[in-house]
């Protein structure tokens, strides 16, 4: 079996983490794909995958090889769709899970009947991501971009509103304005990036303020900070877009409507490192089309 092959089947084993599901999705007879990794590993001297009877994991040989792996084959991937239209292939991209799970996966079925034979890899997490590194083609990302590296595409920008659980303001009463909030208490949110608790903000004037809040719970994931809201551990600052049926409901309210914090901007990012396939410039015009943030 050919070097570029067995990439191929490591590849999907280590993202799979499993043989057998790996031998399914690439339609191959489970030994070729044990077959195939082994190789892999008698050709490099070391051991990439740790196997038990229940799982398949990456040491840190295989982490590495496997970025590698992915970088050189999406090369390839955009080398073979260079002068064609979009066509047959993997999309891999990443997003918050809560515009993934609102806006985006809703209407993927529309993309996916535009081109037919496409794939689509979503990763959620609220971290920033290595897209070179990763193998990523794009990334929708919300804030102020920090990677000079990346080529952005501007999407609009979330309204930001403060919001409560009825519970909570029934036992720590509702704050009137900013000056309230030392008495107050947050769910944080903390940074992946730096493992910091952000700050509260509002805007008053025309000008920005961070406020440091009190906090018994921090975390670092969108449904989680909602979920610590409803459960009344704290007041937060949260895109409207995503918490509509929660304020319909009456399961969150929105407090201090007139010192809100800063609109946050949404961008789609990828590298400029290597060429815009075909199929990956057809997704990223599809999401700057579908994406409707207010």
């Amino acid at each position: 079996m050919d070097q570029l092959k067995a990439m191929q089947i490591f590849r999907a084993v280590a993202e799979c983490k499993s043989f057998a599901q790996a031998a399914e999705l690439l339609d191959l007879p489970r030994p070729t794909v044990t077959n195939a990794v082994q190789s892999v590993e008698q050709h490099l001297g070391v051991r990439l995958l740790q196997r038990t009877t229940r799982k398949v994991s990456l040491t840190m040989e295989g982490e590495i090889y496997l970025a590698r792996c992915i970088r050189l084959l999406t090369e390839l991937e955009d080398m073979d769709g260079l002068f064609a239209g979009p066509g047959p292939g993997t999309i891999r991209a990443d997003m918050p899970e809560r515009l993934a799970r609102t806006q985006i996966l809703p209407r993927l079925p529309e993309f996916l009947r535009l081109y037919p034979g496409m794939k689509v890899r979503i990763g959620s997490r609220d971290r920033f991501v290595d897209l070179v590194g990763e193998g990523i083609d794009c990334a929708i990302r919300v804030g102020k971009l920090r990677d000079s590296s990346l080529i952005a595409r501007p999407l609009g920008a979330l309204e930001q509103i403060n919001l409560a659980s009825p519970a909570y303001l029934q036992q720590h009463g509702t704050p009137d304005t900013p000056a309230d909030l030392d008495q107050h208490m947050a769910v944080n949110f903390f940074s992946s990036q730096t493992g910091r608790d952000l700050d509260w903000e509002y805007v008053e004037d025309g000008k920005e303020h961070r406020v440091p809040m009190r906090s018994v719970v921090s975390v670092s994931s969108t449904e989680a900070y909602t979920g610590a809201c409803l459960a009344g551990l704290g007041m937060i600052q949260a895109p409207r877009l995503g918490v509509e049926d929660a304020l319909a409901s009456g399961a969150l309210v929105e407090v201090l409507p007139a010192w809100r914090a800063p609109p946050l901007p949404v961008a789609i990012v990828y590298s400029h490192n290597r060429h815009l396939s075909p199929r990956v410039r057809a997704f990223v015009d599809w999401v700057a089309s579908v994406l409707v943030v207010h």
